[in-house]
C-alpha cells in the first residue's frame, strides 16, 4: 500500500462528490422523491453503498454501456454485480422476453421449452439432472437441504469470506482461533449458526480434512474462488484436493459457480475438470432475469428421490411458486442457447487478458505495489503486491477510504466498477479498446492520490 495523506484524500472524495452533484442534477432529484417511499431511499437498501452523495439512476442500459438519468454514457465494468455478465439486454434473450410475454408469465406448470433448457445446462455443465429456481441464494438453500436430507448428517462446511447469498448457514466468520461465529452484522439472527456450519480458512486442505474427519458435515458448499471479500483464486491443486477429501470422508462437494461461470464456458468446474456432486448458477445465467439453477449427478438424484418418496407428505422446503416460471424459462432457454456460447466466451477471455496487461502496465508504470487478480472474465484491482491467499489477507489489502474515492473518480469519467470492492467484468459486448479510458482514468487517479 502506497502512503497516503488521509487529509488530502478525504478532499479529493469531497471535490468528487460535488463534482459528481453538478453533474447529476436530475439523479439527485430523483433520489430526494425515491426517499419518501422506500428503505435508506432505494428499493434495495444494497444500493445505497455506491460511494456516492446521490445514487445514479439509469435511464438505460444495452450492452456493455449505461445511460443515467442525466444523459450521460458509462462504460459498465460492473455489469449488475454479475446479473448482466454476457451483456445487458441480449438481443436473444429480449426477443424471447418479449415473444414469451403474450404467451404466458407463469402457470406452475413446465413450458414446451423445458426439456431443450436441460439438454443446453446438461451439455454445458456436464450434470445430467437440474432443478430450476428464482435466485442463487434459494438454489444453494435448497441444495443444503437435500444435502443434510440425503446424508443424514447435519452440518455444512464453508470457507471463511464466502459469500452464497442469503443462506442463513453461510452467514458466518472465523475468529483469530478459527472458530466459527454468527456474522455481527447479521440483522434478526436468532439462533447460533454455528451449531449446523462449520467454517475453515480457503485454500487451507488440512483444515479442511480435519473438519470432515468428524463425520458430521453434511457437504462442502464453496465457490471455486472466493469472490465477494476480494477475488481469492484457488492455490494449484486445491480443488482437486478438496474434491478428494469430500470423497474420502463421505461428504458432498457443492461447487456454487454463481459468479466464476466467468472461468469459461462450463464455468470453473469445467476449466479445471472437477466433478461435483451438485453446481448452482444464479445472476447471469438467464440474462439477468430472476432465475438460477442447481445441477447434481445421476447418483445424487437418485438418492434425493429416495429421501422425497420416504418423507411424509407436505412442503418439503424447498421450491417456490414462481420457480420455473415460463418468462423465466424462455430466458433461459435463449441465453444457453444463442448468449452463453463457446465463441462469446472466449472473446470475452481474450477481452479480459488485453484489459488486465492494460491495468499491471498502468500499475507497474506508477511503480505501485498493487496487484490485478483475473479469473476469466472477472478481474480485481488490489492494494496489495500479489493475490491473496485467503479471505483474511484479502480483507488486509483493503482501504476502504482509497476504494470509495476511487470510485467516485471513476464515475465521474465515466466508468462503473462494482462497488463493493474493485472488481470488474468483462462482457461480449467489451472491447479491448475499452481498457484506454479506464487504464488512463487509474493513472489519473493514482497521480492525484500522489500529489
Amino acid at each position: 500500500m502506497i502512503r497516503v495523506d488521509r487529509q488530502a484524500l478525504a478532499a479529493l472524495h469531497e471535490r468528487e462528490a460535488a463534482r459528481f452533484l453538478a453533474m447529476h442534477a436530475r439523479s439527485a432529484a430523483l433520489a430526494a422523491e425515491d426517499a419518501q417511499h422506500f428503505l435508506f431511499g432505494v428499493p434495495l437498501h444494497w444500493m445505497r453503498d455506491w460511494p456516492t452523495p446521490a445514487v445514479l439512476h439509469v435511464e438505460r442500459a444495452q450492452g456493455n454501456r449505461l445511460y443515467c438519468a442525466d444523459g450521460h454514457e458509462y462504460l459498465d465494468f460492473c455489469l449488475g454485480d454479475t446479473g448482466a455478465m454476457f451483456g445487458h439486454s441480449p438481443a436473444p434473450v429480449a426477443r424471447a422476453i418479449a415473444g414469451q410475454a403474450s404467451r404466458g408469465l407463469t402457470a406452475m406448470l413446465p413450458s414446451t421449452l423445458t426439456a431443450e433448457v436441460g439438454q443446453r445446462l446438461a451439455h454445458c455443465f456436464r450434470l445430467p439432472r437440474w432443478q430450476i429456481t428464482l435466485s442463487a441464494s434459494d438454489a444453494n438453500r435448497f441444495v443444503l437441504r437435500w444435502a443434510r436430507a440425503i446424508t443424514g448428517r447435519p452440518r455444512v462446511l464453508v470457507f471463511d469470506g464466502c459469500y452464497h447469498g442469503t443462506v442463513d448457514d453461510t452467514l458466518v466468520d472465523m475468529d483469530a482461533q478459527q472458530r466459527t461465529l454468527t456474522r455481527a452484522s447479521l440483522l434478526g439472527q436468532v439462533h447460533d449458526l454455528a451449531l449446523g456450519t462449520v467454517v475453515v480458512p480457503f485454500n487451507d486442505i488440512a483444515a479442511v480434512e480435519r473438519a470432515l474427519a468428524r463425520g458430521d458435515v453434511a457437504c462442502v458448499l464453496t465457490e471455486p474462488a472466493l469472490t465477494n471479500c476480494g477475488l481469492v483464486p484457488p492455490l494449484p491443486g486445491f480443488l482437486a484436493q478438496l474434491q478428494r477429501a469430500c470423497r474420502a470422508h463421505g461428504s458432498l462437494l457443492v461447487l456454487d459457480e454463481t459468479h466464476t461461470v466467468s472461468s469459461g464456458w462450463g464455468g470453473h468446474a469445467r476449466v479445471e475438470e472437477l466433478e461435483p456432486d451438485f453446481m448452482v448458477i444464479g445472476k447471469a445465467i438467464a440474462g439477468g432475469l430472476p432465475c438460477a439453477v442447481y445441477g447434481f449427478s445421476e447418483a445424487m438424484n437418485a438418492r434425493m428421490e429416495a429421501a422425497k418418496r420416504a418423507a411424509p407428505d407436505g412442503h418439503s422446503g424447498i421450491g417456490t411458486t414462481l420457480s420455473a416460471n415460463l418468462l423465466a424459462i424462455a430466458a433461459l432457454h435463449a441465453n444457453l442457447g444463442e448468449v452463453m456460447t463457446p465463441a462469446n466466451y472466449e472473446r470475452m477471455l481474450a477481452t479480459a487478458a488485453a484489459i488486465e496487461a492494460r491495468l499491471r502496465e498502468t500499475l507497474q508504470h506508477a511503480g505501485l505495489p498493487w496487484s490485478v487478480t483475473r479469473l476469466g472474465a472477472r478481474m480485481e484491482l488490489q492494494f496489495c503486491a500479489s493475490p491473496p491467499r485467503d479471505a483474511a489477507q484479502a480483507r488486509a489489502a483493503m482501504d476502504d477510504e482509497v476504494e470509495r474515492a476511487l470510485h467516485v473518480w471513476l464515475l465521474n469519467r465515466g466508468i462503473v466498477i462494482t462497488p463493493f470492492h474493485n472488481m470488474l467484468l468483462v462482457s461480449p459486448h467489451t472491447q479491448a479498446a475499452d481498457a484506454e479510458p479506464l487504464a488512463q482514468a487509474l493513472a489519473g487517479f493514482i497521480a492525484e492520490l500522489r500529489a
